[in-house]
């Protein structure tokens, strides 16, 4: 077993634990930042399977704290959709090679952080009308895909979730609970897919203590600070990093 030794992999992998701390902690959306940013620095697949346990620890610490706040419904409806998008999210990781991966996770990012800007822009996209209910199910499909191959399916599930005018700390709770769910179903998959080796178990280890303490600094923080004062610097963070994995996936 050799862990990296190069300064730059920690600087960059402690940036990406922190966003998903902070995202586990109310500050829905910075996480979406972590996988991508981590693909930068080491094998996409890799780095997936090394930050699934920290995920994991992190949702005991944000499901706990919003245990009260969330809509059943809401997880009825995009969970059974989540289950079918993990398998074809594994399935496609068993298919193709890392840096088809890293393109995929690039494409991932870029979509998500040009949607996002897209309101600054003047060029907002919503949804006409109520929502029927099966897009629930189907965003539920492409939150697990997205999900299972860059830890990235925090937007899929939000514009279902933000459609259905939760309060926000029923939308921060429901999103707790969901991920907490399909980190767990996404288990199986990393197994099949041998991440659970002794390099990214290390690595975890290495860096749970700060997703730990992260994941606490957000369940404060965000309850006095708008998380929208972080969203814009993240979301051309993602356009950056996501531009990047294309150009190292095509070149």
């Amino acid at each position: 077993m050799s862990l990296p030794a190069d300064i730059y992999f920690y600087i960059v992998a402690s940036a990406a634990v922190i966003l998903v701390g902070l995202a586990k902690g109310g500050f829905a959306g910075l996480g979406a930042a972590a996988m991508p940013m981590l693909a930068l620095v080491m094998d996409p697949v890799a780095g997936a399977g090394m930050l699934l346990p920290i995920l994991m620890v992190q949702d005991i610490v944000s499901v706990w704290a919003f245990r009260r706040d969330f809509d059943r419904r809401t997880l009825l409806l995009t969970l059974p959709g989540a289950v079918v998008g993990i398998f074809f999210g594994w399935f496609l990781a068993t298919a193709i090679n890392a840096d088809a991966v890293r393109g995929f996770v690039g494409v991932i990012a870029l979509s998500f952080g040009v949607y996002r800007l897209l309101p600054l822009l003047g060029a907002q996209l919503k949804l006409a009308g109520p929502v029927p209910e099966w897009v629930g199910v189907v965003m539920g499909g492409v939150a697990g895909f997205t999900s299972q191959i860059a830890h990235a399916g925090g937007p899929p599930f939000q514009i279902w979730a933000l459609s259905r005018n939760f309060p926000h700390l029923v939308f921060v709770g429901t999103s707790s609970i969901f991920f907490a769910i399909i980190n767990w179903m996404k288990v199986p998959a990393y197994a099949a897919l041998g991440q659970f080796n002794t390099q990214n178990m290390t690595l975890t280890a290495i860096f749970l203590p700060l997703a730990i303490v992260s994941t606490m600094a957000g369940v404060r923080l965000v309850k006095r600070v708008s998380p929208e004062r972080f969203n814009i610097i993240i979301q051309l963070l993602m356009v950056v990093v996501g531009s990047e994995l294309i150009r190292q996936a095509i070149w």
